[in-house]
């Protein structure tokens, strides 16, 4: 039995979440566990892909509340002149339109938690309305006069320094105050590359479930490159290049030439090619052309979206000379369509 699994804070279903082996993330993970018991108010501060979303789950679920609602608002996403009436609700005739009494986020929230992400987006007039509900755990709908009582735990997250907003007089140093009572600094993708092995772990295992394949693995070069880029994005730019690998391999590893060229090529090197030195010069040839052949052809039907006539065109051959190339490389024209429907986001986001 690992350390993990014999430590008895963590639920089941949380164990593959919470494998790490950054010492940044389990000084995380150690303040998490601290804090979810407790109704604290939570303040999560972190670049933006780096899994906000993630830990503000986590907390629910290992807080006595984890059995009532998890309602979560991106407050960066929302018009400013929206924020207030989807955080409280409104009567009906509080405005013109409103037909009748919408129920908001507190409403929704009643017993569980409140995720505000991007909550340095909100405007001062919403920043007083939330600092007097922190304050007197009381909140009002938009045109309504009877105080409901909010008995919601609250956690917060900002992609940007919000002590520094203050100075700037964009952010209530009161709100501040009244957030930053547990805040947690969560590290950026870079600063925890000896975690990008299992969260790729973690991702293939969900695509095997959602796409029907089964991919094993991961070449060990990919990996090392993977572990030198500098990861912008942080995890969401991971997963959605692990996801477009995915969707690109047709045999059970994820190979070097269905990830991004700047990726692999780090410091102006090129992408390493795998050679048996032990093998013939004819024979080494023969698979490097086809390892050409077979990226050439999946870049073809990524770019003309899996349309064969188009992608002939390009190529200088005919339809009949692409099918048979297809054939040799197992390559399907079926995996470089569009979806038909929207899909899922993964729904158990890695840390």
């Amino acid at each position: 039995m690992s350390e993990l699994e014999s430590d008895l804070f963590w639920r089941p279903e949380a164990l593959k979440v919470v494998r790490t082996q950054s010492p940044r993330m389990r000084q995380v993970l150690e303040k998490l566990k601290s804090v979810a018991p407790t109704r604290t108010t939570v303040l999560l501060l972190g670049d933006t892909g780096v899994g906000k979303g993630m830990i503000a789950k986590l907390i629910h679920q290992h807080s006595s509340r984890s059995d009532m609602p998890f309602v979560h608002l991106h407050c960066g996403a929302i018009p400013e002149t929206l924020v207030e009436s989807e955080l409280f609700g409104y009567e009906k005739g509080a405005f013109t339109g409103a037909n009748k009494r919408k129920l908001g986020r507190f409403d929704k929230a009643q017993g569980g938690t409140l995720f505000l992400d991007e909550v340095n987006t909100i405007s001062p007039s919403t920043q007083i309305k939330l600092l007097q509900v922190l304050q007197e755990r009381i909140f009002q709908r938009v045109g309504g006069e009877q105080p409901i009582e909010a008995d919601v735990r609250i956690i917060t997250a900002s992609n940007s320094d919000l002590s520094a907003l203050c100075e700037e007089g964009s952010f209530r140093r009161d709100l501040y105050y009244r957030l930053s009572v547990f805040p947690i600094q969560l590290p950026s993708l870079r600063e925890r590359t000896e975690d990008i092995p299992q969260i790729i772990d973690s991702l293939i295992e969900w695509f095997n479930q959602h796409y029907f394949k089964d991919i094993q693995g991961i070449d060990p070069f990919v990996i090392k490159a993977l572990k030198q880029y500098d990861w912008p994005g942080n995890v969401r730019e991971l997963e959605n290049i692990i996801e477009r690998a995915y969707i690109l391999e047709q045999t059970r590893v994820l190979s070097a030439e269905n990830f991004p060229q700047e990726i692999l090529a780090q410091d102006g090197h090129t992408a390493e090619v795998l050679l048996d030195a032990k093998l013939p010069l004819a024979e080494v040839r023969r698979q490097s052309l086809e390892q050409v052949e077979r990226q050439y052809l999946k870049e073809l039907l990524m770019m003309h979206q899996g349309r064969v006539n188009h992608a002939a065109e390009t190529a200088g051959i005919t339809t009949r000379q692409l099918h048979k190339l297809l054939t040799k490389y197992s390559i399907r024209k079926e995996a470089f369509k569009p979806p038909k429907v929207n899909k899922k986001q993964p729904s158990g986001e890695a840390l």
